[in-house]
């Protein structure tokens, strides 16, 4: 990665302004923090900059309040779970900028960690306010960003700040860039590319791109009806865009052309309803009922893809196989996950559903790299320059 990162800055007695990613899963009804995958991604970065006697400030979103301050998505929960993780007091602040946080910061000592209120509580957030950012970086003397998950936002937490103050990259965006281009830009052979997901138009940047890497592309997931669709197969109820038939079928042409292996299903996981307790039944891709949709890849596909990934040495899984958050249409998803943990491999999972399904399932530790960006690893996966990361300052 050709950015500075905190090691390339004196932050000593420093107040650091650090842009993290907390967007953590809150239980509705319990207010428990259900994954703190996030949380401990963090950690190095926080504890470099506690250890170098640096004032961290933090500062974070969660959820979308769009502007207004809504109670649950308040972050105290976070700094308690935070604090936990560091086996360190993590304070909170009732407001992310304002008279009252400049005077929490002027009362930091080194090594003491603030978290700054949710930053979305305020409209200037989202809209790269210029008054909003320069209140942000008034509160220290350097920036730094290791929120992965948004540094595809041009924000006022991650873009906006940078023209105020000398920014740089934390431990945790510099591991992402690092991984999703070095492994991926120069990938072991054969390299495998796993897409999935509901919709082509939410991936057709990602496939496309793909296509100049990979040696195969296994589809699956909904998309694999607008695929089907535009190979003459009648996919019945199923998700389709009609619309994206003929980008589809180029993307298919394009693999051929290329001598890409695209591989889509055989067979497939088909259901009555969209529900989870609907009436389901395994079928050919020309065998789809009128009336029923498509909800899963069937075990003939999940055999072909099994097959695919135990001969690659390189892997990339974006997006699920069918409707996995139903248990009964997850067997696809399952089974992917569980081939790449086992594989002799470099495996990335970049982000999304794709790490909820590995993360459930307890598989993390198995693969090599479990992106923290959904958006953000599909952004830079299709070639996209990240604003978060383009603000940093440059290496040279």
């Amino acid at each position: 990665m050709n950015k500075k990162t905190v090691r390339d800055i004196d932050v000593r007695n420093k107040r650091v302004l650090v842009r993290v990613d907390l967007n953590v899963p809150i239980d509705a009804e319990t207010g428990n923090i259900t994954d703190e995958t996030r949380i401990r991604a963090i950690v190095p970065t926080i504890k470099y900059l506690v250890g170098n006697e640096a004032k961290v400030i933090l500062c974070s979103h969660l959820g979308r309040p769009k502007g207004q301050v809504i109670e649950p998505l308040r972050l105290w929960p976070v700094a308690e779970r935070l604090s936990r993780v560091m086996g360190k007091k993590v304070k909170v602040t009732h407001d992310c900028i304002g008279h009252d946080v400049s005077e929490a910061v002027a009362g930091m000592k080194a090594g003491d960690i603030l978290l700054l209120e949710n930053l979305r509580f305020h409209s200037g957030e989202e809209d790269n306010d210029d008054a909003f950012a320069r209140s942000l970086a008034g509160l220290a003397d350097i920036y730094v960003n290791d929120a992965f998950g948004v540094a595809h936002r041009a924000h006022a937490s991650t873009v906006g700040v940078t023209r105020y103050l000398p920014a740089v990259a934390g431990f945790l965006l510099e591991k992402e860039i690092d991984m999703l281009h070095r492994e991926l830009d120069v990938p072991a052979r054969p390299f495998t590319a796993v897409v999935g997901g509901a919709k082509v138009s939410d991936k057709i940047s990602l496939i496309d791109h793909m296509l100049d890497k990979v040696d195969n592309l296994l589809i699956g997931g909904g998309m694999v009806s607008t695929f089907l669709l535009a190979s003459g197969y009648e996919v019945g109820k199923s998700l389709i865009e009609r619309d994206k038939c003929d980008l589809a079928a180029s993307l298919m042409n394009k693999a051929k052309k290329k001598g890409i292996n695209l591989v889509l299903p055989v067979d497939l996981v088909v259901a009555d309803r969209f529900d989870k307790n609907a009436d389901s039944k395994t079928v050919s891709i020309s065998g789809i009922p009128a009336d029923w949709m498509v909800m899963d890849i069937g075990p003939e596909t999940i055999e072909v893809f099994i097959g695919k990934l135990k001969s690659s040495k390189t892997v990339m899984w974006n997006g699920p196989m069918g409707v996995f958050e139903f248990p009964a249409f997850g067997t696809g998803t399952n089974r992917i996950a569980e081939t790449i943990a086992a594989i002799d491999a470099t495996t990335v999972i970049s982000g999304g559903s794709s790490a909820e399904a590995v993360e459930r399932m307890g598989l993390t530790s198995k693969v090599t790299h479990v992106s923290t960006g959904g958006g953000a690893s599909l952004k830079l996966l299709e070639g996209s320059i990240l604003p978060g990361l383009d603000a940093l300052l440059d290496k040279d």
